[in-house]
């Protein structure tokens, strides 16, 4: 499978962020026009996993929800 770069900047870091996606340049630009014509993303890229949809979108990395949302977890679990 071909794979492409995508270079988004994330909205916590404000740092751009470039990760390969498992997709092909047709498949991706395709996938663009239908997610951008209103189709949901998980339906305009059906074989992309949740974390390389999400970077699409928002150009978050898995690292950068993980190192967001740790403290968080913690807090949550010591409070029940």
């Amino acid at each position: 499978m071909s794979t492409i770069s995508i270079v988004r900047t994330s909205p916590f870091t404000r740092k751009q962020n470039t990760r390969e996606i498992p997709i092909s340049v047709e498949a991706y630009a395709l996938g663009m026009q239908a997610w951008k014509a209103g189709e949901l993303i998980q339906n305009a890229f059906p074989t992309l996993s949740p974390a390389d949809r999400e970077f699409i979108m928002s150009g978050i990395t898995p690292e950068e929800w993980d190192d967001m949302f740790r403290d968080e977890d913690f807090q949550d679990s010591e409070d029940d």
